[in-house]
């Protein structure tokens, strides 16, 4: 009895050691948030100031070509399994959006591994992928505004949310809830609901500043004298886009000649706030003013880390789940593979122990990346084994030093509302089930060094291929350009095998391309 006893002392003992090797991780996932909301980053206009963030970038290393994912519920089942949508099985839509399902078997979630490898994990905020949201699996601790669960309360992004606690039956909660989720955030970073002996990992995921896109009340008459700039392909035509680019027209001019907001077709989405007449930049206005919030939630987030003594041992991660383009292409929307519909602000500040004697504080890398790519990257960073084979390429070379040799392309394949084996054959043009968002099908996006290639999926489309360097609004499509010929077949030729390496069931069915 006393020799098992002493075993058991050593064992938590060496538990306890191996537990202070591992850094904290804090990744805070906000929603539709581009990088024209954040001061820092080259495309933001030069009114927005959003200090806390960033203290992030110049203390981390800033993405500025992040395409995390095309939509929210795609976006979050790849940063939650490492695969890109075409491989995340069992999940499905049973109803309107958000109201979906998977199977926990077929559909597993890395922080699970996470837990087992010795980590306490927590989430706090939007839920968006499946009923089960996981509480007792993957997450030690949860507080959850679950949507799929309670669909009549999806649209409640700001205010009276149904939470629920650790898995017990939800109550309203009526206040602002990016102010919320982080009095909640700040409660477990300083010590409540977790286990002090197991270094911890915190999925924070912010509503804001999704549709319909509400300010804090202390907010609404920040950037008074907000002015924007012309947007160039805001009306079509657009000039070698695919055919549903040019069918892009949320805008048309008012009666001083500045874009308004056109009357929407059909159904708008779920949360969405549409007022035909309203000026473009009044509403790209209250979409700056609903990321105040968040940035002040970073700074308290920030200080919560320093008080509790842990700032040295916190990798953060901050990114959204896509863009939102307001005006770009014609667009209110994210969805599209365009820089402006979905590019998000992606910043990674080490802790103290792993940024000493690299160049990771203050850096910029201007390297494609994806949603896939974080995963990898956290299991690379913590030490741990990878549950199973993931998609993403680890991080870590960039995070030490922006200038090494890179070469790995970046993979984003948006299949709508189709996961998994469904997205093994590709439907016909016209199939409800091939497009999403304001009518964009599927598609397969490549980006690596200074170019990006787009292949829409329906017969006979015209590819893309973009100089994002010369051309950053991504206005020129080069490939009817006989001059490109053969650039454009090297990235068709990277976009095959890259959805061969992430096992795409579609990839011998490919619909041929338009010729140029």
């Amino acid at each position: 009895m006393v020799k098992r006893l002493i075993l058991l002392v050593m064992f938590c003992g060496a538990s306890t050691a191996i537990a202070a090797d591992k850094p904290n991780i804090l990744f805070i996932f906000t929603d539709d948030q581009s990088t024209r909301t954040v001061s820092s980053y080259e495309g933001a206009y030069d009114w927005v100031s959003t200090p806390n963030i960033d203290r992030l970038a110049s203390e981390g290393v800033r993405f500025t070509r992040a395409n995390i994912g095309s939509w929210c519920m795609a976006s979050r089942a790849s940063i939650l399994t490492g695969l890109q949508q075409h491989k995340v099985e069992s999940l499905r839509m049973t109803g309107p959006n958000p109201m979906n399902v998977y199977d926990p078997e077929l559909c597993q979630f890395w922080p699970k591994s996470f837990r087992e490898q010795g980590y306490y994990t927590a989430h706090i905020g939007k839920w968006h992928t499946g009923v089960d949201s996981g509480y007792g699996r993957d997450w030690d601790h949860q507080i959850v505004w679950n949507r799929p669960k309670y669909p009549e309360n999806a649209p409640y992004y700001y205010y009276n949310q149904m939470i629920e606690f650790d898995g017990e039956a939800p109550v309203n909660v009526e206040g602002y809830t990016t102010d919320v989720y982080t009095d909640w955030a700040v409660d477990f970073i300083k010590g409540s609901k977790r286990d002090p002996e197991k270094p911890w990992y915190l999925w924070l995921c912010y509503g804001a500043v999704h549709a319909p896109f509400t300010p804090a009340e202390r907010h609404l008459d920040d950037y008074a004298d907000a002015t924007t700039p012309r947007i160039k392909d805001v009306y079509a035509p657009r000039s070698g886009k695919p055919n549903y680019a040019n069918q892009m027209a949320f805008w048309e001019p008012g009666d001083n000649g500045e874009p308004v907001e056109k009357a929407r077709l059909g159904k708008v989405p779920v949360g969405m706030q549409d007022l035909p007449g309203r000026p473009l930049k009044d509403w790209i206005r209250q979409y700056q003013q609903g990321v105040l919030a968040i940035d002040e939630g970073v700074g308290r987030l920030l200080e919560a880390l320093k008080e509790s003594g842990q700032d040295e041992n916190t990798l953060i991660v901050f990114t959204s789940d896509q863009g939102f383009a307001w005006g770009q292409h014609g667009m209110k929307s994210k969805v599209a593979p365009y820089f402006a519909t979905i590019a998000a602000p992606l910043v990674f500040r080490l802790p103290k122990s792993m940024a000493e004697g690299n160049r990771s504080r203050g850096t910029v890398v201007s390297e494609p990346v994806t949603a896939v790519d974080i995963p990898a990257t956290l299991f690379s960073m913590a030490g741990l084994k990878q549950p199973w084979k993931m998609h993403g390429y680890d991080l870590s070379p960039l995070l030490e030093d922006p200038d090494s040799p890179w070469g790995n392309p970046s993979l984003l394949v948006h299949t709508a509302k189709q996961y998994g084996s469904d997205t093994d054959s590709i439907p016909e043009k016209g199939d409800p089930k091939l497009y999403h968002g304001p009518g964009i099908p599927w598609y397969v996006l490549l980006s690596q060094g200074r170019y990006k290639y787009v292949r829409t999926l329906i017969e006979g489309e015209t590819e893309e291929l973009y100089d994002l360097v010369s051309d950053p609004d991504e206005l020129r499509n080069l490939a009817g350009n006989a001059n490109y010929t053969d650039l454009l077949k090297k990235y068709r030729k990277a976009a095959i095998k890259e959805l061969r390496r992430t096992d795409a069931g579609f990839v011998d069915t490919l619909p041929s391309v338009a010729s140029n």
